[in-house]
This record gives structure tokens, C-alpha cells and sequence, in this order.
């Protein structure tokens, strides 16, 4: 079983256990050791956010790597999905990200691609975890010569700004579109603004100016509010807001509406049902997506596909189902066609393609998904006790299940990248599953309490 890693990576508090100096060296080391194997002169490359943090974690990875053999490439700010790219462009052994997302400053990540510019499978961050554990690197450290060195790419953001350039259709312009853009002060701060106004858009911006410690900060994907405002305010065409390393995307619409995963894979699988590009007529999704995305998507002659949260599944299942689509509500959406990874940009520049093609604003684009009414809510906890140890907990979620009906569901999980449990009620009345949600958030706490009191 892992330990370290989690649904998206190793995650923690900057500069404590697991993401420590000690321990993030140890990894760099685990990871050149593991990747060193079947390559004669490895490569790994490593870019990041802007957290502050993010500067020693990715000296202290460079040394790991450098301490086996392995040449590091430091890439500088860069969106998730760009470090995918970069890592099959550059023909590099392996590609790093340091970055915690959509969670606070003071947190931080690390994730990692293989080669082929997928995340790696559970199998290999089991083997890497095991070398950590071992510390099996230090019998075997090189000397003189043999030892890594590190290098700075400095054209990173251009590499990667032109390949999303080229996936944007040659006969079309954002000449004459205006756009909201917000970058939540993160890792797409200097290449989204580049991409759109470059293709002709006409661009506001919003969180561009990162300062080590407001990533996120009431801006990006998460706080789309503020650029809702500016849409109206500039009476924009419609406003774009990414998460700290950019790989999930929000859209507000020109009525100030907010637009997520669901909607926006509503929009691209029916114009790619359309265009006959839908592979096997199928789209993945989670199992927190909303099921107005299975009648949108039946309505146009295509299915959809569930897996369990995490972008990583969605990925897993599109390879495994060799399907070409897929996403989450919450931003992360996959277009396998052109990418190995979740990628807000490319997801822009995917709806900006069809607004052009079809002529119609993102409002009207989006009344092809009609929502049933979902509410979620988190509930902060010290312990991820299993559910089977909470049964009183356990048989109220039944019970509340059976007052929705087959029209309804309960989803009740953990987050895999932060402590907190997620509540999702779904059902035929607004009223009723908000009530429902916010009996079951209270019911959390105090069954979690007994639990924690009762083990004292």
C-alpha cells in the first residue's frame, strides 16, 4: 500500500513531513535512481508553481536527481500540463511537478510523469516509495564525473505556448472576442495571457501577479466571483479562470454565470458527437458529476462513463476504454486527442473553437446540460476514520437516500488531497438536499467527535 502519494501525487505543508527537505532530496534521489535504469543518460525535468516554497523544493529534488547520475532540467513557472508536454517534446526520461494546486500557499506537492507524459500508475510510486524506505540510492551514488548536473531551460513558456497555439484551428482568430482572464496568481500567469492575445483576444487580466504567497487567493478557479464582476463590468464575451497550475478550467459566460467541468464537457461532447470525433460515443467522468451530464449526452446518441474522483482515473479509463474525452466537474478536463493530462488553456481555447464555429455565446452553448439540482459540502475533520466505524452515520445516510428516491444519490468521501470529507447530495428538489447536506455535515462532526472521544 502507498504511503506517500496520494490521488495526486505526495501533498503536504511546505517544509514538514512528507514535504520536507529531507525527505523531497530523498525522492529526487528515489526518482533518478528508479528512472536511470533503462536509460543511458537520463533526464528529468522539474517545474513548479509560484508558491515560495517552491524554490528550495526544486533545489532540493535537483540535488536528489544530480546525487544518482540523473541531469536535472529546471523549467521555472509552468503549468501542469506544460511540464507533460515538455517532458515527451524534450525527450526526457521523466518530468516533476512541484505544485499543490488549488490548496493554500503554504502547502505544496510533487507529482510526477513518466516519459510518455502520463502520471505515473500506482505500481511505480509503490516502487519508488519502497527505494525512499530502503534509502537503497545512497549504495550506489556516482563520483567525479558520473555525477548529474543541472541546467535552466529558459525558453520553457514559449515552447509550450506555441504547441497550444497549433492546436487552435489555423482558419480561426479571436480577433474582436474580449476575455476575462484570471490566472489565480499561479503557474499560468505569464503563458495564458500570451496564448489569447496572441491569437487575437482582447484580454483582461486577473491574478498575474504572484507573489510567493497569494496563489489562489480569492482568485482562479475556485473564486471565480471577481471575474464574474469584470465580465460585466467590460461586458467581455466571457471570463476564463484556471487553478494554480492551470490544469483545471472555470468559464464565466457573458451573463456573469459560472460554467464548470460538467457543462464544459457537455459543450465539447455534443459538438463532437456532432463532428463525428467522439470516440466510441463516450465521454469519463466522475462519479461527482452531475446526472443532467448523462441525459445531455444520451439526448445526442453518446454515454458516459464513470470513475472515482481524480483526474488520474478519468485518464486510467480513457486509456484503458480508448476514449478521447473526459473530465470532472470541477475544471479538469482531458482531451486525449492532443494532450496527456488535464489542461485549462487547451480546454479555453477547445470552447473558444466551437463559440467561433457555431457562432454562439458560451450562454447559449450550455443550455444543451440541464442540471438537477446539487449541492456539495465540506466538512473539515483531524482523522479520515472509514465510514464502517461510524455506523450511526452510516444508516443516516441510507435513510436520507431513501427520502430521495431513484431521482437522487449521497456521495460521502474523503479528499485525497486535503483533510476533509466532501458531501454530495443530488436529488429532485433544491430545498430538500440542501436541508439534507446540511443535516448530514452536522451529523459528520458529531460522529466524528464520538469516535475521537470513545478511542480516548
Amino acid at each position: 500500500m502507498k504511503k506517500l502519494f496520494g490521488t495526486d501525487g505526495i501533498r503536504g505543508k511546505a517544509n514538514e513531513y512528507p514535504i520536507s527537505i529531507e525527505l523531497v532530496t530523498k525522492l529526487g534521489q528515489a526518482i533518478g535512481y528508479y528512472f536511470k535504469g533503462a536509460h543511458q543518460q537520463p533526464r528529468v525535468l522539474i517545474g513548479k508553481d509560484t508558491r515560495r516554497s517552491g524554490y528550495m523544493l526544486e533545489q532540493a529534488l535537483s540535488a536528489g536527481i544530480c546525487s544518482v547520475g540523473c541531469d536535472a532540467y529546471v523549467l521555472g513557472p509552468l503549468p501542469t500540463p506544460g511540464i507533460a508536454y515538455l517532458t515527451r517534446g524534450m525527450r526526457a526520461t521523466a518530468g516533476i511537478v512541484i505544485s499543490a494546486s488549488h490548496n493554500p500557499f503554504s502547502d505544496n506537492g510533487i507529482k510526477i510523469f513518466s516519459a510518455t507524459g502520463y502520471k505515473l500508475p500506482d505500481e511505480i510510486e509503490e516502487k519508488i516509495e519502497s527505494l525512499i524506505e530502503t534509502n537503497l540510492m545512497v549504495e550506489h551514488l556516482p563520483t567525479g564525473s558520473k555525477i548529474g548536473r543541472a541546467r535552466r531551460v529558459e525558453d520553457a513558456i514559449g515552447q509550450y505556448a506555441v504547441y497550444l497555439k497549433e492546436q487552435f484551428p489555423k482558419h480561426l482568430t479571436l480577433d474582436g472576442l474580449r476575455i476575462i482572464l484570471d490566472c489565480a496568481n499561479g503557474a499560468a500567469y505569464k503563458v495564458a495571457p500570451k496564448v489569447f492575445t496572441e491569437l487575437g483576444a482582447e484580454c483582461f487580466l486577473i491574478g498575474v501577479s504572484p507573489d510567493g504567497t497569494n496563489i489562489n487567493d480569492q482568485c482562479g478557479a475556485l473564486y471565480p466571483a471577481k471575474m464574474a464582476a469584470q465580465v460585466k463590468l467590460y461586458k467581455a464575451d466571457l471570463g476564463l479562470a484556471f487553478d494554480g497550475d492551470a490544469d483545471r478550467l472555470v468559464i464565466v459566460d457573458d451573463t456573469g454565470a459560472i460554467i464548470d467541468g460538467d457543462e464544459i464537457l457537455a459543450i465539447c461532447g455534443t459538438r463532437m458527437m456532432k463532428n463525428g470525433k467522439l470516440k466510441k460515443n463516450t465521454v469519463v467522468s466522475t462519479i461527482m458529476s452531475n446526472m443532467g451530464l448523462d441525459i445531455a449526452m444520451d439526448r445526442v446518441g453518446a454515454k458516459v462513463v464513470r470513475t472515482k474522483v481524480g483526474d488520474r482515473y478519468v485518464m486510467e479509463e480513457m486509456l484503458k476504454g480508448d476514449f478521447n474525452l473526459g473530465g470532472e466537474q470541477s475544471g479538469h478536463l482531458i482531451f486525449r486527442d492532443s494532450a496527456t493530462t488535464g489542461d485549462g488553456i487547451l480546454a479555453a481555447l477547445h470552447i473558444l473553437e466551437i463559440m467561433i464555429e457555431e457562432g454562439k455565446k458560451v450562454s447559449e452553448l450550455k443550455k444543451c446540460l440541464e442540471r438537477l439540482p446539487q449541492v456539495l459540502k465540506n466538512v473539515h475533520v483531524k482523522e479520515k476514520i472509514p465510514l464502517e466505524k461510524l455506523p450511526g452515520l452510516q444508516a443516516s445516510i441510507q435513510k436520507k437516500e431513501q427520502k430521495l428516491g431513484k431521482g437522487g444519490r449521497i456521495l460521502f468521501r474523503y479528499s485525497g488531497t486535503e483533510s476533509v470529507v466532501r458531501i454530495m447530495v443530488e436529488g429532485p428538489s433544491a430545498d430538500l438536499i440542501e436541508n439534507l447536506a446540511d443535516e448530514l455535515c452536522a451529523e459528520t462532526q458529531a460522529a466524528m467527535a464520538a469516535f475521537q472521544g470513545s478511542a480516548q
